[in-house]
């Protein structure tokens, strides 16, 4: 066995031990804030997948619209604040929205988190909107973006003959943690989307929500999907969308969620801050259509104004 492969089973395979040792806590909701979401290999500490977290949602930030409302603004990020204290994150997070149709959201390190205003529109409650939040939240309890990024090294190295590294392997790695393309932050496995699903699940019920929240907005998706077929897998593709995916939750509801006798499916805030979202978008719309429209000009007159001739 060369030393390469010493190297990187001895990452993986405590972290797997520690993953299997929490596995019937992992499904409990009692349990959460009293267990370790995030076990397994992660080439970052805490201190730089946040300062990393920064950075990213800068770049993202100067790329996207966000939308500004501070009314809409300040709802999501209760509501955020909200589910968070009931999960197992262990950091500050943030959320932003982006104006934008696509029905998508995705999570950055360290808790940076966005959602597209095509999204909270496809949400016809607010259960549904805090199931799409708690999925985020799941993924960044679980870290998933820079474990991710940390399996994309150790496959990358794993590829790279002994020959060719030079020096301890161990330092190869670090290296090579820094330089993982931007891509394994956004887009996870199934077996990472399958955790932060459950995790999510768990967030909005020990919030109060009503966990069929989320089989709603899976199946809300599903049939937009069949509807513009390439439409969610193409815009949501940070999570594909699966009919796998909505059995996994309603089975998580079943086994793992013992019935209360009140949930929050929907509150009179939600319906205001969504017709208002609603509104501001289709106000935004029609004044970009009428500055877009032609102008058309009598006889006799000049678009270019007043250039009478003496």
């Amino acid at each position: 066995m060369n030393r390469l492969l010493v190297a990187v089973l001895a990452v993986l395979i405590p972290a797997a031990l520690l993953c299997a040792g929490d596995g019937n806590k992992n499904s409990d909701p009692a349990e959460i804030g009293n267990r370790k979401v995030a076990g397994g290999p992660n080439f970052y500490s805490i201190e730089k997948e946040l300062a990393l977290g920064r950075q990213l949602s800068l770049e993202v930030e100067r790329q996207a619209k966000l939308f500004e409302d501070p009314i809409v603004n300040e709802y999501l990020n209760r509501l955020v604040q909200n589910l968070a204290r009931h999960s197992d994150v262990t950091f500050p997070v943030s959320i932003k929205i982006i104006e934008s149709d696509q029905p998508n959201a995705f999570t950055l390190p360290g808790g940076h988190m966005f959602i597209d205003t095509g999204l909270i529109h496809l949400t016809e409650s607010e259960s549904e909107l805090a199931a799409t939040l708690a999925h985020e939240l799941g993924h960044v309890a679980a870290r998933h973006a820079t474990r991710q990024a940390t399996q994309s090294t150790i496959a990358n190295v794993a590829t790279i003959p002994l020959a060719i590294l030079g020096g301890p392997v161990g330092m190869l790695a670090r290296n090579g943690a820094a330089l993982a393309m931007p891509m394994s932050f956004l887009k996870f496995s199934r077996v990472f989307e399958t955790e932060a699903d459950e995790l999510g699940l768990q967030y909005m019920y020990e919030a109060g929500y009503d966990p069929s929240g989320s089989v709603d907005i899976f199946e809300r998706l599903e049939s937009l999907e069949k509807k513009k077929p390439g439409t969610v897998a193409q815009l949501f593709n940070t999570h594909p969308m699966t009919s796998d995916r909505i059995q996994k939750a309603q089975k998580n509801i079943q086994n793992h969620l013992p019935e209360r006798e009140e949930y929050v499916i929907n509150t009179s805030e939600y319906e205001d801050i969504r017709s208002r979202l609603v509104n501001i978008l289709g106000s935004r719309k029609t004044a970009a259509t009428a500055e877009k429209k032609p102008t058309l000009l009598r006889a006799g007159e000049h678009s270019y104004g007043d250039r009478s001739e003496h």
